[in-house]
Protein backbone atom coordinates (compact mmCIF):
# COMPACT_ATOMS: atom_id res chain seq x y z
CA UNK A 1 0.00 0.00 0.00
CA UNK A 2 1.23 3.53 -0.67
CA UNK A 3 2.43 5.41 2.37
CA UNK A 4 -0.27 7.55 3.97
CA UNK A 5 0.47 11.23 4.42
CA UNK A 6 -0.69 12.82 7.64
CA UNK A 7 -2.60 15.97 6.60
CA UNK A 8 -1.84 17.64 9.92
CA UNK A 9 1.85 16.97 9.52
CA UNK A 10 1.77 18.31 5.98
CA UNK A 11 -0.04 21.40 7.20
CA UNK A 12 2.67 22.06 9.78
CA UNK A 13 5.50 22.06 7.25
CA UNK A 14 7.40 25.35 7.60
CA UNK A 15 6.71 27.73 4.70
CA UNK A 16 9.51 28.58 2.30
CA UNK A 17 11.28 31.73 3.55
CA UNK A 18 10.71 34.89 1.54
CA UNK A 19 14.05 36.33 2.67
CA UNK A 20 16.97 34.21 3.80
CA UNK A 21 20.35 35.39 5.11
CA UNK A 22 23.17 32.93 5.66
CA UNK A 23 26.29 34.10 7.49
CA UNK A 24 26.02 37.52 5.81
CA UNK A 25 29.16 39.60 6.24
CA UNK A 26 30.26 43.05 5.09
CA UNK A 27 33.20 45.36 5.66
CA UNK A 28 33.78 49.04 4.96
CA UNK A 29 37.55 49.04 4.66
CA UNK A 30 38.81 47.91 8.05
CA UNK A 31 35.44 48.34 9.78
CA UNK A 32 33.31 45.21 10.12
CA UNK A 33 29.66 46.16 9.62
CA UNK A 34 28.17 42.65 9.52
CA UNK A 35 29.93 39.80 11.30
CA UNK A 36 27.92 36.83 10.04
CA UNK A 37 24.17 37.47 10.19
CA UNK A 38 21.67 34.65 9.62
CA UNK A 39 17.87 34.70 9.78
CA UNK A 40 14.74 33.99 7.72
CA UNK A 41 11.69 36.12 6.99
CA UNK A 42 8.43 34.23 6.49
CA UNK A 43 5.65 34.94 3.99
CA UNK A 44 3.26 37.77 4.87
CA UNK A 45 4.89 38.91 8.08
CA UNK A 46 6.19 42.26 9.27
CA UNK A 47 9.79 41.66 10.23
CA UNK A 48 11.83 44.31 12.02
CA UNK A 49 15.56 44.98 12.16
CA UNK A 50 15.99 46.80 15.49
CA UNK A 51 19.28 48.32 16.50
CA UNK A 52 21.11 51.52 17.44
CA UNK A 53 23.11 53.58 14.96
CA UNK A 54 26.08 51.66 13.61
CA UNK A 55 24.69 48.22 14.49
CA UNK A 56 24.50 46.93 10.90
CA UNK A 57 20.78 47.03 10.17
CA UNK A 58 21.02 49.61 7.37
CA UNK A 59 23.88 47.69 5.79
CA UNK A 60 21.60 44.65 5.73
CA UNK A 61 18.84 46.77 4.17
CA UNK A 62 21.18 48.04 1.44
CA UNK A 63 22.29 44.52 0.59
CA UNK A 64 18.72 43.21 0.40
CA UNK A 65 17.71 46.13 -1.83
CA UNK A 66 20.64 45.27 -4.18
CA UNK A 67 22.45 48.57 -3.55
CA UNK A 68 25.50 46.76 -2.15
CA UNK A 69 27.19 43.41 -2.67
CA UNK A 70 28.13 41.63 0.58
CA UNK A 71 31.75 40.71 1.18
CA UNK A 72 30.75 37.27 2.46
CA UNK A 73 27.85 34.93 3.02
CA UNK A 74 24.62 35.14 1.04
CA UNK A 75 21.21 36.79 0.98
CA UNK A 76 18.21 35.61 -1.03
CA UNK A 77 14.84 37.19 -1.78
CA UNK A 78 12.18 34.79 -3.10
CA UNK A 79 14.94 32.33 -3.96
CA UNK A 80 17.05 34.83 -5.92
CA UNK A 81 20.55 35.67 -4.74
CA UNK A 82 20.84 39.44 -4.31
CA UNK A 83 24.43 39.51 -5.60
CA UNK A 84 24.10 37.12 -8.57
CA UNK A 85 20.50 37.88 -9.61
CA UNK A 86 19.86 41.54 -8.73
CA UNK A 87 17.47 42.16 -11.64
CA UNK A 88 15.16 39.32 -10.52
CA UNK A 89 15.26 40.61 -6.94
CA UNK A 90 14.40 44.17 -8.01
CA UNK A 91 11.33 42.98 -9.90
CA UNK A 92 10.00 41.40 -6.71
CA UNK A 93 10.69 44.14 -4.17
CA UNK A 94 9.44 47.61 -3.39
CA UNK A 95 11.85 49.90 -1.55
CA UNK A 96 11.16 52.93 0.62
CA UNK A 97 14.36 54.66 1.66
CA UNK A 98 14.90 56.76 4.75
CA UNK A 99 15.98 59.72 2.62
CA UNK A 100 13.37 61.27 0.36
CA UNK A 101 13.29 60.08 -3.26
CA UNK A 102 10.24 61.89 -4.61
CA UNK A 103 10.61 64.93 -6.87
CA UNK A 104 8.95 67.83 -5.03
CA UNK A 105 8.57 69.84 -8.26
CA UNK A 106 6.36 67.14 -9.78
CA UNK A 107 2.78 66.32 -8.87
CA UNK A 108 1.91 63.16 -6.98
CA UNK A 109 0.55 61.67 -10.20
CA UNK A 110 3.70 62.55 -12.15
CA UNK A 111 5.96 61.02 -9.50
CA UNK A 112 4.15 57.70 -9.74
CA UNK A 113 3.93 57.78 -13.53
CA UNK A 114 7.71 58.02 -13.82
CA UNK A 115 8.15 55.02 -11.53
CA UNK A 116 5.58 53.07 -13.54
CA UNK A 117 7.48 53.78 -16.77
CA UNK A 118 10.67 52.43 -15.19
CA UNK A 119 8.84 49.14 -14.52
CA UNK A 120 7.46 48.99 -18.04
CA UNK A 121 3.92 50.13 -17.31
CA UNK A 122 2.22 52.25 -19.98
CA UNK A 123 -1.12 53.71 -21.06
CA UNK A 124 -4.41 52.87 -19.39
CA UNK A 125 -3.04 50.16 -17.05
CA UNK A 126 -0.48 52.61 -15.66
CA UNK A 127 -3.04 55.39 -15.27
CA UNK A 128 -5.38 53.02 -13.44
CA UNK A 129 -2.62 51.76 -11.14
CA UNK A 130 -1.48 55.31 -10.31
CA UNK A 131 -5.03 56.30 -9.41
CA UNK A 132 -5.45 53.13 -7.36
CA UNK A 133 -2.27 53.73 -5.35
CA UNK A 134 -3.02 57.40 -4.70
CA UNK A 135 -6.43 56.39 -3.39
CA UNK A 136 -4.86 53.64 -1.29
CA UNK A 137 -2.57 56.09 0.53
CA UNK A 138 -5.20 58.81 0.84
CA UNK A 139 -3.84 61.20 -1.78
CA UNK A 140 -6.43 60.84 -4.56
CA UNK A 141 -7.70 64.39 -4.05
CA UNK A 142 -4.13 65.77 -4.26
CA UNK A 143 -3.08 63.90 -7.40
CA UNK A 144 -2.57 67.06 -9.48
CA UNK A 145 -0.73 69.00 -6.78
CA UNK A 146 3.04 69.30 -6.51
CA UNK A 147 4.70 67.25 -3.80
CA UNK A 148 6.35 70.36 -2.38
CA UNK A 149 2.93 71.44 -1.07
CA UNK A 150 2.52 68.22 0.93
CA UNK A 151 3.14 67.72 4.64
CA UNK A 152 5.87 65.35 5.76
CA UNK A 153 3.32 62.61 6.38
CA UNK A 154 1.79 63.03 2.93
CA UNK A 155 5.20 62.91 1.27
CA UNK A 156 5.98 59.70 3.18
CA UNK A 157 2.71 58.18 1.94
CA UNK A 158 3.68 59.13 -1.61
CA UNK A 159 7.02 57.35 -1.08
CA UNK A 160 5.06 54.28 0.01
CA UNK A 161 2.85 54.46 -3.08
CA UNK A 162 6.00 54.55 -5.24
CA UNK A 163 7.36 51.45 -3.53
CA UNK A 164 4.14 49.50 -4.06
CA UNK A 165 3.21 50.68 -7.56
CA UNK A 166 4.51 47.57 -9.37
CA UNK A 167 2.77 45.02 -7.08
CA UNK A 168 5.88 43.79 -5.24
CA UNK A 169 5.71 40.69 -3.06
CA UNK A 170 8.22 42.16 -0.63
CA UNK A 171 8.38 45.70 0.76
CA UNK A 172 11.65 46.96 2.26
CA UNK A 173 11.45 50.12 4.38
CA UNK A 174 14.36 51.93 6.02
CA UNK A 175 13.27 53.88 9.13
CA UNK A 176 9.77 54.27 7.63
CA UNK A 177 8.40 56.88 10.05
CA UNK A 178 11.33 59.31 9.96
CA UNK A 179 9.97 62.85 10.31
CA UNK A 180 6.36 61.80 10.89
CA UNK A 181 4.16 63.00 13.74
CA UNK A 182 2.52 60.37 16.01
CA UNK A 183 -0.73 60.37 14.06
CA UNK A 184 1.02 59.82 10.73
CA UNK A 185 3.13 57.06 12.28
CA UNK A 186 0.02 55.28 13.50
CA UNK A 187 -1.63 55.55 10.07
CA UNK A 188 1.44 54.17 8.33
CA UNK A 189 1.61 51.12 10.59
CA UNK A 190 -2.09 50.44 10.14
CA UNK A 191 -1.55 50.45 6.40
CA UNK A 192 1.42 48.07 6.67
CA UNK A 193 -0.75 45.68 8.65
CA UNK A 194 -3.41 45.85 5.92
CA UNK A 195 -0.77 45.05 3.30
CA UNK A 196 0.26 42.01 5.31
CA UNK A 197 -3.24 40.77 6.07
CA UNK A 198 -5.12 41.55 2.85
CA UNK A 199 -2.47 41.46 0.12
CA UNK A 200 -0.05 39.02 1.77
CA UNK A 201 2.89 41.37 1.26
CA UNK A 202 6.00 40.57 3.30
CA UNK A 203 7.33 43.73 4.97
CA UNK A 204 10.84 44.25 6.33
CA UNK A 205 11.53 47.47 8.23
CA UNK A 206 14.60 48.88 9.94
CA UNK A 207 14.01 50.95 13.06
CA UNK A 208 15.68 52.28 16.18
CA UNK A 209 12.33 52.96 17.87
CA UNK A 210 11.14 50.47 20.49
CA UNK A 211 7.45 51.30 20.02
CA UNK A 212 7.72 50.48 16.30
CA UNK A 213 9.58 47.25 16.99
CA UNK A 214 6.70 46.20 19.25
CA UNK A 215 4.39 46.32 16.21
CA UNK A 216 6.46 43.79 14.24
CA UNK A 217 5.52 40.11 14.05
CA UNK A 218 9.14 39.13 14.64
CA UNK A 219 12.43 40.93 15.23
CA UNK A 220 16.14 40.60 14.73
CA UNK A 221 17.90 42.77 17.30
CA UNK A 222 21.27 44.03 16.05
CA UNK A 223 24.38 45.04 18.00
CA UNK A 224 27.86 45.64 16.57
CA UNK A 225 27.21 43.74 13.35
CA UNK A 226 25.57 40.72 14.96
CA UNK A 227 22.03 39.56 15.58
CA UNK A 228 21.91 39.21 19.36
CA UNK A 229 18.23 38.23 19.66
CA UNK A 230 15.59 36.84 17.29
CA UNK A 231 11.88 36.18 17.85
CA UNK A 232 8.53 37.81 18.48
CA UNK A 233 8.50 40.80 20.85
CA UNK A 234 6.58 38.73 23.41
CA UNK A 235 8.99 35.80 23.17
CA UNK A 236 12.02 38.02 23.61
CA UNK A 237 10.62 39.81 26.65
CA UNK A 238 9.45 36.57 28.24
CA UNK A 239 13.09 35.39 28.42
CA UNK A 240 13.61 37.89 31.21
CA UNK A 241 10.39 37.32 33.12
CA UNK A 242 9.56 39.07 36.37
CA UNK A 243 10.36 42.75 36.80
CA UNK A 244 13.24 45.15 36.28
CA UNK A 245 14.24 47.00 39.45
CA UNK A 246 16.42 50.13 39.20
CA UNK A 247 18.04 51.66 42.27
CA UNK A 248 19.52 55.16 42.40
CA UNK A 249 22.37 55.46 44.89
CA UNK A 250 25.61 57.39 45.34
CA UNK A 251 27.64 54.17 45.56
CA UNK A 252 26.11 51.78 42.99
CA UNK A 253 29.06 49.38 42.85
CA UNK A 254 29.10 48.94 46.62
CA UNK A 255 25.32 48.50 46.84
CA UNK A 256 25.34 45.95 43.98
CA UNK A 257 28.04 43.92 45.70
CA UNK A 258 26.23 43.94 49.04
CA UNK A 259 22.88 43.03 47.46
CA UNK A 260 24.55 40.01 45.87
CA UNK A 261 26.07 38.97 49.18
CA UNK A 262 22.94 39.48 51.25
CA UNK A 263 20.16 38.36 48.88
CA UNK A 264 21.97 36.04 46.47
CA UNK A 265 20.87 38.11 43.47
CA UNK A 266 23.02 39.18 40.50
CA UNK A 267 22.64 42.95 40.10
CA UNK A 268 24.45 44.95 37.42
CA UNK A 269 25.56 48.57 37.49
CA UNK A 270 24.37 50.46 34.43
CA UNK A 271 24.52 54.24 34.01
CA UNK A 272 25.35 54.61 37.72
CA UNK A 273 22.20 52.75 38.70
CA UNK A 274 21.84 49.28 40.13
CA UNK A 275 19.76 47.07 37.82
CA UNK A 276 18.15 43.85 39.07
CA UNK A 277 16.05 41.32 37.18
CA UNK A 278 13.71 39.84 39.79
CA UNK A 279 10.30 38.22 40.21
CA UNK A 280 7.73 40.32 42.08
CA UNK A 281 9.93 43.40 42.12
CA UNK A 282 7.48 45.47 44.16
CA UNK A 283 7.71 43.01 47.02
CA UNK A 284 11.48 43.29 47.09
CA UNK A 285 11.52 47.10 47.29
CA UNK A 286 10.82 47.36 51.06
CA UNK A 287 13.43 44.68 51.78
CA UNK A 288 16.23 46.38 49.87
CA UNK A 289 15.42 49.88 51.17
CA UNK A 290 15.35 48.58 54.75
CA UNK A 291 18.61 46.68 54.25
CA UNK A 292 20.49 49.86 53.26
CA UNK A 293 18.82 52.73 55.16
CA UNK A 294 19.59 56.16 53.74
CA UNK A 295 21.74 54.78 50.90
CA UNK A 296 19.04 54.42 48.22
CA UNK A 297 17.70 57.71 46.86
CA UNK A 298 15.25 56.36 44.28
CA UNK A 299 13.56 53.15 43.14
CA UNK A 300 11.68 52.27 39.95
CA UNK A 301 10.09 49.01 38.85
CA UNK A 302 8.90 48.08 35.36
CA UNK A 303 8.06 45.06 33.26
CA UNK A 304 10.72 43.88 30.79
CA UNK A 305 10.96 45.88 27.56
CA UNK A 306 12.82 45.24 24.31
CA UNK A 307 15.56 47.53 25.61
CA UNK A 308 15.91 45.20 28.59
CA UNK A 309 16.37 42.33 26.15
CA UNK A 310 19.11 44.35 24.46
CA UNK A 311 20.76 45.06 27.81
CA UNK A 312 20.69 41.39 28.82
CA UNK A 313 22.23 40.28 25.51
CA UNK A 314 24.88 43.02 25.22
CA UNK A 315 25.56 44.31 28.72
CA UNK A 316 24.88 47.93 27.80
CA UNK A 317 21.98 50.21 27.00
CA UNK A 318 20.43 50.59 23.57
CA UNK A 319 21.55 54.22 23.46
CA UNK A 320 25.07 55.31 24.33
CA UNK A 321 26.54 58.71 25.05
CA UNK A 322 28.00 59.02 21.57
CA UNK A 323 24.83 58.13 19.66
CA UNK A 324 24.72 61.46 17.89
CA UNK A 325 28.28 60.95 16.72
CA UNK A 326 27.78 57.36 15.60
CA UNK A 327 28.56 56.53 12.03
CA UNK A 328 25.81 55.49 9.67
CA UNK A 329 25.18 51.74 9.69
Amino acid sequence: MPEQVNPAAAHNVAPTPVIQLRNLRHQYGERLALAGVSFEVRPAEIFGLLGPNGSGKTTTFRILSTLMIPTGGSAEVLGHDVAREPAEVRRSIGVVFQSQSIDEKLTAEENLTIVGNIYGLRGAPLKQRVAEMLARVGLADRAKEKAETFSGGMQRRLELAKGLLHHPSVLLMDEPTTGLDPGARRDLWQYLQLLRDEERVTVLVTTHLMEEAERCDRLAIYAEGNVVALGTPAELKSEIGGDILLLETEEPDSIAQRIEQRFGLHPKVLDNRVRIEIENGYRFVPDVVEAFPGEIQGVSVHKPSLEDVFIRRTGHRFWTEDDNEAQED
